[in-house]
């Protein structure tokens, strides 16, 4: 009997043959399409398969008004997060805030994709990917305010932290669906990486191992131009970052990062897939990060602002309204409920900002490991004794 994803017929053999499922060659699967992957025009107008002119295998279906509603909705709060952390960086209320604004259709549809059980792996832009997947942005923001290590339990929303150090979490990644594989759990593990991240060794490592090992993970690239301060064309001679998945024996696929419709199409077939033993995948998202780096950074020494206005008119938050609204699906009721919506997390995220912390210096030692080693016992006591110094010397 064959199973069907969406129209697309699925083999019980996907993870021998996943080509077959297509009707394609195996180095047409591999390959992304020749144009990118894009569902919606950046008009808000939907696109028609002659349109679309993408190769037999790389056709994609239109998400349902309900999923694109409810994507929207995370993409609107996503906005408004973003706003509201970089203006609380100005304010004092937060060390350091690196913002996707202008790439959030990416982050949204890489939480929203994925199943209960399967596992996200963040970087440390990737805010809105976290609070999509159901934390709550007070617990998120916590680390950028310096106020704990991080705010919320991995273990509970199926979220790794947000990793600062480059590309580690792709390897972090691949670990736990090998493990998950060990342990006969059907688990997809999506891990997310910038366009500089893939010019880490971490990176060749983690789709080489997950290829050999046939893993169930979905690495998924946000092109958004710059490494900080260095642009794609200073980092990679591919012609795409998606190319880069052939060599390793990986399926690749180039999509629009500012249509929404399509990534949730491109990343929900790849997590059905990948369910169904045809993964590793590898998918890069063609967005643009319209601030600075952070809030540390002046991009205007490496970008025009011509470039910038360019990419104005792609905004991934007009162009769903557009679309949604012309389908009767985005009313005024509905659009005021959001935004209500959006303004409540971003009150309850000024709100828990404000709030001045009593710091205890000492947990820094608390959560290292399960079972405290001599070197941090012995760290933790002379932190402490100074500690007492200090105050003694107060009173």
């Amino acid at each position: 009997m064959r199973r069907f994803w969406k129209g697309v017929p699925m083999s019980h053999n996907t993870a021998s043959a996943p080509h077959d499922s297509f009707g394609i060659t195996l180095e047409e699967y591999l390959l992304p399409a020749t144009r990118r992957i894009q569902l919606v025009a950046e008009d808000g107008t939907a696109l028609s398969p002659e349109e679309q002119d993408v190769e037999p295998g790389h056709e994609y279906p239109m998400p349902s008004d309900e999923a694109l509603l409810e994507a929207y909705r995370h993409l609107v709060i996503g906005r408004r997060v973003n706003d509201q952390a970089y203006a609380l960086v100005r304010q004092g209320r937060m060390a350091v805030y690196p913002s996707s604004h202008g790439q959030e259709a990416s982050e949204v549809a890489a939480a929203v994709c994925l199943r209960k059980d399967d596992w996200l792996f963040p970087t440390y832009r990737d805010t809105v990917a976290v609070m999509s997947r159901g934390v709550p942005a007070t617990e998120v923001m916590v680390a950028y305010q310096g106020t704990w290590h991080q705010g919320y339990d991995p273990q509970e929303y199926k979220v790794s932290v947000q990793s600062t150090p480059l590309t580690t979490q792709l390897l972090h990644a691949v670990g736990l669906a090998k493990a998950a594989r060990l342990r006969g759990e059907d688990v997809t593990v999506l891990a997310m990486v910038g366009d500089g991240g893939t010019s880490e060794g971490d990176f060749h490592e983690a789709l080489n191992f997950a290829a050999v090992f046939k893993l169930p993970v979905i690495f998924f690239v946000q092109n958004n131009k710059y490494a900080i301060s260095v642009p794609l064309a200073r980092q990679s001679a591919a012609p795409s970052l998606a190319h880069k998945a052939v060599g390793y024996g990986l399926a690749g696929e180039r999509v629009d990062g500012n249509d929404l419709a399509a990534l949730l199409a491109v990343l929900g077939r790849a997590v059905e897939l990948c369910h169904n033993g045809g993964g590793p995948f590898l998918v890069e998202a063609d967005t643009y990060r319209m601030q600075s780096h952070t809030n540390a950074d002046d991009a205007t020494r490496y970008r025009e602002d011509a470039e910038v206005k360019e990419w104005e008119a792609r905004d991934p938050l007009r162009r769903m309204s557009a679309f949604l609204t012309d389908r009767g699906v985005l009313t005024d009721e509905v659009a005021e409920s959001i935004t209500a919506d959006a303004e409540q997390v971003a009150a309850s995220l000024r709100d828990a900002m404000n709030t001045d912390v009593e710091l205890d210096p000492l947990e820094l030692f608390d959560h290292v490991y399960t079972v405290q080693t001599p070197q941090l016992a012995a760290q933790r006591a002379q932190l402490a004794e100074e500690l007492s110094r200090s105050e003694t010397k107060e009173a």
